[in-house]
């Protein structure tokens, strides 16, 4: 069977057609051969065919194989996340399964936790979701949106983890036109911009937050957040709300110590960050 699957072209999202199929039989014994071809399966196409029944058949007992496969998540992580969210309580397991898988597979878990009126996957999706990926443009708004991020960011019990993570959110939506939701289509962008400004002032620096706070007044100044529907006076304050973040204390000492990171990756991204402080550090260039 599974040989014989090998030439087919399988759609890797929720086929109507298969499922159809899965309702004219017996349960049984549609998960017991998706259970084989996805053990068993010497080619994607078997593979997806086993994961496309189980994301109609599984059980709890299926958790483990399902996690497995879906590891493989930018071809299989639709199926995955399915066959997870079908689940009596699938939760656990998709945040298991979203916490190890990037790129296209982690657009499908996080899209597949946004369904869920779950006070455990709202959770995760306040602190979690994104990961710096391009492909977070996405879902970025959808979290904004399904995780009410309006309401966690104006929390004065917010902790770092949610405010770094709306810092990101917010950054990802003044670019991804095209992809998901901006922040000209969220209702609550202005109290976003203004709470995530409020609580990341009771922060210390670091480079995440530099590049948010970076990108943010950017966007106030000449984005899409400059062209919000602001009340008279809130946008110049909310101007000077991210200048005074700008002009913090210990940018200039962190970035310098950044600039000799053993990590190549954070050294870039100092030098990126000195460039736009306007510092004027020796030998940017060859560190």
């Amino acid at each position: 069977m599974a040989s014989a699957l090998a030439s087919l072209d399988v759609p890797i999202h929720r086929d109507r057609s298969i499922a159809a199929l899965v309702a004219r039989h017996n349960p049984d014994r549609i998960r017991t051969v998706g259970r084989y071809l996805v053990r068993h399966g010497t080619s994607r196409s078997a593979a997806t065919t086993g994961l496309a029944l189980l994301a109609e058949t599984a059980t709890e007992a299926d958790i483990p194989l399902i996690q497995t496969i879906g590891l493989l998540s930018n071809h299989l992580g639709p199926l995955a996340a399915r066959a997870l969210e079908q689940l009596p309580d699938g939760t656990p397991a998709l945040l298991w399964l979203a916490d190890r898988v990037s790129g296209w597979g982690r657009v499908y878990v996080v899209e597949a936790l946004c369904r869920l009126a779950d006070p455990r996957a709202r959770a995760w999706l306040l602190r979690r979701a994104a990961d710096g990926d391009f492909l977070n443009g996405y879902f970025a708004a959808k979290v904004a949106r399904v995780a009410a991020v309006h309401e966690a960011i104006a929390d004065p019990t917010a902790d770092s983890e949610v405010v770094d993570h709306t810092g990101a959110l917010l950054s990802i939506m003044t670019e991804c036109g095209g992809m998901g939701g901006t922040l000209a289509h969220h209702p609550q962008a202005r109290a976003m911009l203004t709470a995530y400004a409020e609580q990341v002032a009771r922060l210390e620096p670091n480079l995440g937050r530099f590049a948010s706070i970076r990108v943010l007044a950017d966007d106030l100044t000449i984005g899409m957040s400059a062209r919000l529907d602001w009340p008279p006076g809130h946008l110049d304050r909310t101007r000077e709300m991210y200048a005074a973040l700008l002009h913090r204390p210990g940018w200039a000492e962190l970035i310098q110590e950044l600039l000799d990171d053993p990590d190549s990756v954070v050294r870039r991204r100092a030098c990126w960050a000195a460039g736009r402080l306007g510092l004027r550090l020796p030998n940017i260039q060859e560190k």
